[in-house]
């Protein structure tokens, strides 16, 4: 199964993924399933997440962090802190 992807960007590779274009999402903290239907790109602007997937792997997400979630992935995401991102679909 494809795994979740994280780096710390430079400021040129945010520039060239337009990053400033990207839909904004937001989320008090809570625990919750979630399923990627498409693959999804997002860039963390503040607060502190969880995500955690079936096979084990977790992944902490925090500001300045770009992150790929694979289309077909089912995970939990447990928002410590309220989490403001941006995001696109592949």
């Amino acid at each position: 199964m494809a795994k979740i992807i994280k780096e710390k960007p430079s400021p040129a590779q945010l520039e060239s993924l337009q990053v400033h274009t990207w839909s904004p999402w937001e989320c008090e903290p809570s625990t919750f399933d979630w399923t990627y239907d498409a693959e999804e790109t997002a860039y963390i602007l503040a607060g502190e997440v969880t995500v955690t997937c079936p096979d084990g792997q977790q992944v902490d997400l925090g500001p300045g962090d770009l992150v790929r979630f694979p289309q077909g992935l089912s995970c939990t995401w447990n928002v410590r802190e309220k989490i403001r991102k941006v995001y696109r679909f592949a």
